[in-house]
């Protein structure tokens, strides 16, 4: 994933920047299988990865695959780009460790979701219960995300004839 993101920074043609994103996309959503979840991974295959490298390549081919260059060099946007890097890898650091059973989601949230989620939703798989009524609004949110997605691609995708004006044709005809 590192090699793609260096990879994608240093690239200047855009068609390369688009398969390396999506390659990429590729690579998040195999980490999140092997980090057990199934679902975020399933939509970054089909957004990350399918969606976007789509819409991207529909952009790059009505604009253009070649980026222009900077005219100057970009270091105040490195510089705000390290400094908030920093910042996420300082906030990190007072997080409990990774599956510490003593961490708060697990001692509140958890338990409450897997006891009370059957009989609060009447809905007996725990994970659908947790998407659909308790973070009803999010997956709404997801949803109406991945539908202007899809809407974005057919729009750009989309070629139609120009259309002939009567007039002209009127004119043509007289001519």
């Amino acid at each position: 994933m590192g090699a793609a993101a260096i990879g994608i920074a240093r690239q200047r043609n855009l068609f390369g920047v688009v398969l390396l994103g999506g390659i990429y996309s590729f690579l998040m959503a195999t980490l999140l299988v092997v980090l057990d979840a199934v679902d975020v991974a399933m939509t970054e295959a089909a957004v990350g990865a399918g969606i976007s490298t789509v819409l991207l390549l529909g952009a790059i081919y009505l604009t253009g695959s070649t980026e222009s260059g900077p005219i100057h060099k970009p270091w105040l946007p490195l510089f705000v780009v390290i400094v908030t890097g920093g910042m996420l890898v300082y906030g990190t650091l007072g997080l409990p460790a990774f599956s510490d059973p003593q961490a708060p989601i697990h001692q509140h949230v958890a338990p409450r979701y897997l006891t009370e989620a059957p009989v609060k939703t009447g809905v007996p798989n725990v994970v659908t219960a947790v998407l659909a009524s308790y973070r009803g609004y999010d997956t709404l949110g997801e949803t109406t995300v991945v539908f202007t997605a899809g809407i974005g691609v057919i729009a750009l995708l989309r070629r139609r004839k120009p259309r002939v004006r009567r007039d002209d044709t009127d004119r043509r005809a007289g001519q």
